[in-house]
């Protein structure tokens, strides 16, 4: 809020009309709207006696002198406290802003390209949210433990991909195992100028220590195919001192636990909570997200963390926060301490416009999910995603397809969907250049563009043509000129309608020099596309997806964990 927003602040008004107060005037001055005294009034008295007359003229104008004095001051009191009162709130306001710590929203370059906007001109919103377990406060150290990695860069230990549909109808969250195995990319570390070669067979919370929560966001893009356009990181100390901020939030076991150390395995949350639901915040809402080993595994980890955000949401709903201005200064003063944000969204009023984005998203239309893994055949305690899985839930998120069944039925989806537009031009008079990009996170398919480039030919496009170049993607797409507009997305369309490509696939790109199929790592043998498009809610097995209207989602616990409620 900048000073000028608030009323009578800075300004005068050059008129003033009956019953407004003026900078020294008070409404029961002449002009005013204020009672008179009544005609009979001796201070009015229209008597004969001249004495009497100057008088009472002298002391009305006395009074009068008294009054203004009284209006002046009351009315320069009240200039005051709403100069005052704004002042407040541009400091404040100001202060908050001091709050914030940023930096840059990529550490590497991913070659993800954020998607189009749909007709409606609506476009979707990616936010990473990761979890430090930095320990380089004493905070940090009290709560997280594990003194000897102090100093140390931290690791990213949560990491969660929250998806808002382009027309903010629905959310979806998907969370990686911290011990998954996959490829970092290369990044820059923007404060020391140090670059991280890329590497393979990585840990996924070490992105973190490559080049920052960029590097981390760049990570996600190359793993994904989706763009994401901010990223959010929280310590230890930051989520307890959130967790209090929004106070208690209910969450549920189905037994007694307490995460403790045992003869066979060390560490542990310190969670101890009688069976049933219970509500926590602060340090004990840590303990929940934190706790691993009562609950069997980092997948089912993942869960306790999606119970908690899903409660979290129907709490801030139920207490209409968002309409509470208390609640929210204090949230706001919270939050700004406690996040770290991408540059682009470190300001009071970004950070705010981006909350109102999943205020009006009905909570049966929020849907949370883990990604599916196995072990890695290497090492049992690492795990890898089971790829068709994976890539089916990338595919969905790429698509704005809703993880949920509860809105209309994904025809954006839909390959069957009936374009709007020009016709498109006769197949053989369209340039049309094919690339080869199966390389992405594994080695390409030798001669892919051609076969496709092939069969394109046999349906008509005689100037199709293989390119040479390669474009390692995740996603099989069609590329048009933006300038090209409704004809070439016509066009481009047709393209896809012969190849067996979903209209999902087709995407204006400013910079594509014509028509263009790239082959993505989705399309690796075959003339004809065997992937469909996902239907809302067709989630893969084991994505163990939680939805947040539903109240009676509840932890198991490991049998060495139970606890009786009195020992």
């Amino acid at each position: 809020m900048g000073r000028n927003s608030t009323p009578g602040e800075g300004t005068r008004p050059r008129v003033r009309h009956a019953g407004q107060l003026g900078w020294d005037d008070g409404l029961y001055e002449k002009g005013g709207t204020g009672t008179r005294a009544p005609a009979g009034d001796p201070a009015d008295d229209g008597g004969d006696s001249g004495t009497h007359h100057r008088r009472g003229k002298s002391a009305n104008r006395a009074k009068k002198s008294r009054r203004r004095r009284v209006y002046r001051w009351t009315a320069l009191t009240l200039a005051v406290l709403i100069l005052g009162t704004a002042g407040a709130g541009y400091l404040y306001y100001q202060h908050l802003n001091s709050n914030i710590r940023s930096s840059e929203r990529s550490s590497g370059d991913s070659g993800v390209k954020e998607a189009p906007p749909n007709s409606l001109g609506e476009t979707p919103l990616n936010i990473l949210l990761i979890g430090s377990d930095s320990r380089n406060s004493a905070a940090n150290v009290k709560l997280g433990g594990s003194r000897d990695t102090v100093g140390d860069k931290p690791r990213a230990d949560v990491q969660m991909l929250l998806h808002i549909s382009a027309d903010r109808k629905s959310a979806s969250m998907v969370s990686i195992p911290r011990d998954t195995i996959l490829h970092i990319p290369e990044c820059k570390d923007s404060k020391t100028g140090e670059v991280f070669a890329p590497s393979d067979n990585k840990p996924i919370n070490e992105s973190l220590q490559r080049g920052g929560p960029g590097c981390t966001l760049t990570t996600w893009e190359k793993l994904t195919g989706v763009y994401i356009n901010h990223w959010m990181m929280i310590d230890f100390a930051g989520v307890v001192a959130m967790a209090d901020s929004i106070g208690g939030v209910d969450v549920c076991v189905k037994t007694g636990v307490w995460d403790r150390p045992t003869r066979m395995v060390p560490g542990g949350s310190g969670l101890k909570l009688p069976a049933g639901t219970w509500p926590v915040k602060g340090e004990d809402a840590l303990k929940w997200l934190r706790t691993r080993h009562a609950f069997g595994n980092d997948q089912n980890r993942a869960r306790a963390q999606h119970m908690y955000m899903n409660s979290m949401l129907r709490t801030l709903k139920e207490q209409n926060v968002w309409s509470d201005a208390g609640r929210l200064m204090n949230l706001a003063e919270t939050a700004t301490k406690a996040l770290r944000v991408s540059d682009e969204i470190g300001t009071v009023k970004k950070l705010f416009d981006l909350s109102m984005q999943l205020k009006n998203v009905p909570l049966n239309r929020i849907t949370m999910t883990t990604i599916p893994t196995v072990e890695w055949s290497q090492d049992r305690d690492r795990l890898v995603p089971v790829e068709k899985s994976a890539d089916t839930m990338w595919q969905m998120l790429r698509d704005d397809v809703a993880f949920d069944k509860n809105g209309k039925s994904g025809a954006k989806a839909s390959a069957s969907a009936k374009p709007k537009g020009p016709p498109a031009a006769a197949p053989k008079t369209l340039g049309l250049s094919v690339v080869n990009g199966t390389g992405s996170g594994q080695a390409p398919v030798s001669g892919r563009a051609r076969s496709v480039t092939e069969a394109l030919q046999g349906k008509g496009f005689s100037q199709a043509a293989a390119s040479q170049t390669t474009a390692p993607r995740k996603d099989t797409v069609v590329l048009y000129p933006q300038e090209d507009g409704k004809q070439g997305k016509s066009d481009a369309l047709s393209v896809a309608k012969a190849l067996g490509l979903p209209n999902t696939a087709v995407k204006a790109d400013p910079q594509a020099g014509g028509l263009t199929v790239v082959i993505g790592a989705d399309w690796r043998d075959g003339t004809a596309y065997k992937n469909p498009a996902a239907k809302a809610g067709d989630l893969p097995d084991g994505s163990d997806d939680l939805n947040a209207a539903d109240k009676d989602d509840c932890m198991d616990v490991y049998s060495v964990y139970r606890w009786d409620g009195e020992s």
